[in-house]
């Protein structure tokens, strides 16, 4: 019996131990030398192809490596693709789906977790204009009025009501940006239509439809997956919903903001400000209008959550465990695409390779 063949398109494992006991076991290992990160900053997209023997794909979900329909049929024995990461919108799932092959993901909490934890930094970092106050300082300058921040939560006091937080997409990203903010007594709300009420009851935010959000919101934050029904969520028509004080943050995925309608938005002051993580373009053209604007954008380059002691480390153990499962034909957590599993069974349940 030939060894089953697995093949890590996008390497994540920096120690490289998972790749040996893969292959201590008999595995036939595929693997590029160049890291995700390295294949991350390639501005041209790679549609991935596999030998026709192979079992597993694994990688990361970034823009510039896709596994389309036709990638998957490349293999015609291909029991998943497993994922380092927590998104997985750079395959195809319908196709996945109709070809009985399983997506598997990673939501590590050091992952989701430092996700949230960057949005809210970008969202004080809006708010507070502390980019602004350090380059006054280092240019000599001292107090002005132009620096003042905003105050976020609720006085008593005064019957201040604090700043409205708006959450689009109430998972487990936008489920700790609410808890984060907890303690500032901000007002929360949240719109997400595919989870439980209980969900906006634990995290302590009002759920609300989209339009009035999107109304009522100081700052909306996006935290939703990329589908066709989130491309372009965030488009002009939307955009116009906002207060022209309020801010636009995004650390979802690029393509769910129209960045065109964001950037004639802000330039005619329509929007205060956007904080993004993420762009439709990555890396983006230097060109791009919007890396134009100034203070009131505030970028940075897909790297939310790669913090010292998260990243997609913590998720090498995951996926070297549903590597294995996927191979003994048995289902390994975390499938993002369940509504697959009977077709999958019928495939491959209980057909070991290993």
């Amino acid at each position: 019996m030939s060894k089953p063949k697995v093949h890590i398109y996008n390497p994540v494992d920096e120690t490289g131990e998972s790749y040996r006991r893969m292959r201590e076991a008999g595995l036939n290992l595929i693997k590029p030398d160049e890291v995700w990160g390295t294949a991350a900053n390639r501005r041209e997209v790679v549609e991935m192809t596999f030998a026709s023997d192979t079992a597993v794909g694994v990688g990361v979900a970034n823009r510039s490596t896709q596994v389309t329909r036709k990638s998957l049929e490349s293999a015609p024995d291909l029991r998943a693709i497993i994922k380092y990461t927590v998104g997985f919108d750079n395959v195809d799932i319908d196709a996945a789906n109709e070809l009985g092959i399983l997506v598997v993901h990673s939501p590590t909490e050091p992952n989701w977790a430092g996700v949230a934890e960057g949005t809210v930094a970008n969202i004080l970092t809006m708010l507070k204009k502390t980019r602004e106050k350090d380059r006054h300082v280092k240019n000599g300058g001292w107090r002005d009025p132009s620096l003042q921040g905003i105050y976020l939560g609720a006085r008593h006091m005064d019957n201040y009501p604090g700043l409205a937080i708006g959450i689009i997409g109430l998972g487990r990203i936008g489920s700790r940006v609410a808890d984060l903010f907890a303690p500032w007594r901000v007002r929360l709300m949240a719109y997400d239509p595919y989870v439980d009420e209980s969900q906006f009851v634990l995290h302590n935010a009002r759920s609300v439809d989209l339009e009035t959000l999107l109304k009522e919101c100081d700052v909306v934050t996006v935290h939703c997956n990329l589908t066709r029904e989130t491309t372009k969520l965030m488009n002009a028509e939307r955009i116009a919903l906002m207060k022209k004080s309020a801010i636009l943050v995004n650390a979802a995925r690029g393509p769910i903001v129209d960045i065109d309608a964001l950037f004639e938005a802000l330039e005619k002051k329509q929007l205060a400000g956007a904080a993004l993580d993420v762009l439709p373009e990555e890396p983006p053209n230097p060109q791009t209008p919007i890396l134009g604007l100034g203070d009131n954008v505030l970028l940075s380059p897909h790297m939310i959550a790669n913090n010292v002691g998260t990243g997609l480390q913590n998720a090498v153990g995951w996926v070297e465990k549903a590597v294995f499962d996927v191979l003994r034909g048995e289902v390994p957590r975390h499938v993002a695409n369940e509504e697959v599993l009977p077709l999958w069974q019928q495939r491959f349940g209980g057909k070991s390779l290993i």
